[in-house]
């Protein structure tokens, strides 16, 4: 045969072609190999950021602690596989000329094993996927094997891939073994769930976490891995890249190899947009600073067109929350602007929104952004979805916080005319600022919520009777007399001393002004008075009350008043508890309402109706220095009258 001839039958169209067979050689010789797999570290150097790790097995090594086994975990891509081998590569490295040594993470050269256990074909370093050999007769394979001494290496290692794969019959027939192995043999596990692995497992392994690459230095590593590749691309598409990973090395490389696929050896940041459906970090402040101007307008159009270019709505309303979340670091750690992920734009227009918007506007803004992702990514109509989104984080953006409703409040009554209608300034304390306020239906809420924050400021007290502690089961009739009592803004640290009890009704009034709605609740349901006196209480105590109410109540009586009380338990049954009469004083007012001839007449007009609620009005006194749903308990002695509102 001449020797021009192929050597194989796969030679035959190169040379019908007229390609000489040595081309063809070369050229299948080295076929394209991904960069994920071109570029996996060989060495502890070439890793990154996993120091904390490094550096442990370092001086683990160096002072000859070498653990029998290794548990490494992590998200998927950070390199748990990878350091398995370098660190199987790390126990059984001998150089090629040279003294043998020991165990070390210095590896300059390729030694006798490295590469062979580098391509997974070592005969002392077994590998075994624990998601496809689960059973208890794989791992009697690996126990078997361990009774033999390694053939050529130092040491037999055995690796286990997504060993949380594994049977509960596997780990109970590894445990023995691992952990009292022969001296020379280590296990190197990996996992992605390390909470499937059982704790008798975790503990005889040495457990290291990998963590995310930070996005900064995955686009360092990139730009690198460019470089070297001969591949021009701008700094935008690494920083797109690199977060779209979220710190994974392989995810990145896998990106990369799509967008240098796509740009044909040039990406630029809009092929990666287009690419992972993304939109525009500049549009993306551009809609965020539509939002917090109020101009909900463009801030629709702004979204439509970017869902015209491609955008998916739910990748745009996680970018303004993610840009939100940029915005709140810039504003508590000013030098966040330095990371190498973040684009020029993000930089500068960044930290300007930082200044400009205040702590309360942001997290309002980030909680409205989450839920509205929620509701799009579960809506039939995404795009739809995210629109109603938008306008309510556009109008919401104009409410003023509660500081700046109750600073409003104040201005206004400062002021003899009333106070001023300018609107209150949304970022920073600037009015207008960069952010101008939205108008409409906006500033109307905003208005109710001054208003609202006023009744806040002046606290009320009724001692009207209520019902509100009792709630009537729902196969009865229902019927609640209560009057809404604004709760003061601001309650003193301390009870102004000389204030006077009379009434057991003044007490609970006291209880719940003092927030403390355990005792309140006691006072309300287990305490029935017998003598009450300013700075003296004589009680007794329902079957249910705890033991340490008596002292906690004269405790707390004398802290509340600035007077010692004297708290007695009594022989008497004592009155009824301020439940029971609540109670006692709903009977009589659905007694009373029943009896109304107007009621009476509305029964008889619909058969089969019934008497659901009975809500009364009543003007709350304003001596009264504190307030409580527990001064509403009186029963009233007239019937419903005209202010009544009854439901059916």
């Amino acid at each position: 045969m001449s020797a021009d001839m192929p050597d194989t039958p796969d030679d035959m169209p190169s040379l019908i072609a007229g390609t000489p067979p040595a081309a063809v050689r070369s050229a299948t010789a080295t076929p394209y190999r991904v960069l994920a797999r071109k570029y996996r570290p060989q060495t502890f150097a070439d890793l990154i950021g996993q120091e904390p790790m490094v550096r442990t097995l370092r001086n683990a090594f160096a002072s000859g602690r070498i653990a029998q086994a290794y548990i490494l975990t992590g998200v998927r891509g950070v390199g748990k596989t990878t350091t398995a081998r370098i660190l199987a590569r790390a126990l059984n490295y001998e150089p090629m000329d040279g003294p043998a040594g020991g165990p070390t993470l210095d590896m300059p050269t390729l030694g006798r094993h490295c590469r062979d256990i580098i391509e997974s074909r070592h005969v002392d370093v077994q590998e075994m996927d624990a998601a496809s050999n689960t059973g208890i007769g794989d791992v009697r394979e690996i126990i078997e094997a361990t009774r033999y001494r390694p053939a050529l290496a130092r040491y037999r290692v055995f690796i286990i891939d997504e060993v949380h794969m594994l049977s509960n019959a596997a780990f109970n027939g590894l445990l023995k073994t691992l952990e009292e192995p022969p001296e020379h043999v280590k296990f190197v596990f990996a996992t992605t769930e390390i909470r499937k692995v059982p704790v008798t497992v975790l503990s005889r392994c040495q457990r290291f976490d990998l963590r995310r690459i930070d996005s900064g230095v995955l686009a360092n590593h990139l730009r690198g891995i460019c470089a070297t590749e001969g591949v021009t691309i701008d700094a935008e598409a690494l920083s797109l890249v690199a977060r779209a990973a979220e710190g994974s090395v392989r995810d990145s490389l896998s990106l990369l190899d799509q967008a240098i696929a796509h740009g044909s050896g040039t990406v630029h940041a809009e092929q990666v947009r287009s690419l992972l459906g993304l939109a525009d970090r500049g549009r993306i402040i551009d809609l965020f600073e539509a939002l917090m101007k109020g101009d909900i307008g463009s801030a629709l159009v702004e979204l439509r067109e970017q869902y015209d270019t491609g955008a998916d709505p739910a990748v745009v309303i996680a970018d303004l929350a993610e840009f939100t979340h940029l915005v709140t670091r810039l504003k508590i750690l000013p030098q966040a602007a330095e990371d190498a992920a973040l684009v020029e734009a993000e930089r500068v227009r960044g930290r300007a929104l930082a200044e400009a918007l205040s702590m309360r506007v942001l997290a309002r803004a980030w909680q409205m952004l989450v839920k509205g992702l929620a509701e799009v990514q579960q809506a039939a109509k995404p795009m739809q979805a995210a629109e109603m989104a938008l306008v309510r984080f556009a109008y919401a953006s104009d409410l003023p916080t509660p500081d700046e409703a109750l600073r409003k409040l104040r201005d206004a009554e400062g002021t003899s005319g009333g106070g001023s209608d300018a609107p209150a300034p949304r970022m920073g304390g600037s009015a207008p600022g960069p952010l101008a306020r939205a108008s409409g239906p906006a500033t109307a809420a905003a208005v109710q919520s001054v208003a609202v924050s006023k009744q806040l400021a002046s606290p009320v007290a009724s001692a009207a009777p209520s019902a509100a502690s009792y709630t009537a089961p729902a196969s009865h009739l229902a019927v609640a007399s209560r009057t809404e009592t604004p709760r003061p803004a601001e309650r003193p640290a301390e009870a102004a001393p000389g204030i006077r009890l009379e009434t057991m009704a003044d007490l609970v009034a006291l209880a719940s002004a003092r927030r403390d709605l355990k005792l309140k609740f006691s006072l309300e349901n287990h305490v029935r008075p017998v003598a009450f006196e300013d700075g003296r209480l004589e009680i007794a105590l329902t079957a249910e009350a705890g033991p340490g109410l008596l002292t906690e109540l004269q405790n707390k009586l004398s802290d509340w008043t600035g007077r010692r009380w004297l708290v007695a338990i009594s022989r008497e049954a004592g009155e009824q508890t301020v439940a029971e009469k609540a109670k006692s004083a709903r009977e009589t007012l659905l007694t009373d309402v029943q009896a109304n001839p107007l009621v009476e007449a509305v029964l008889s007009r619909f058969p089969g109706a019934r008497i659901v609620d009975v809500r009364t009005t009543v003007e709350a006194p304003q001596d009264i220095d504190y307030t409580s749903d527990s001064d509403l308990m009186a029963a009233r002695d007239d019937g419903p009258g005209p202010d009544d509102e009854i439901e059916f």
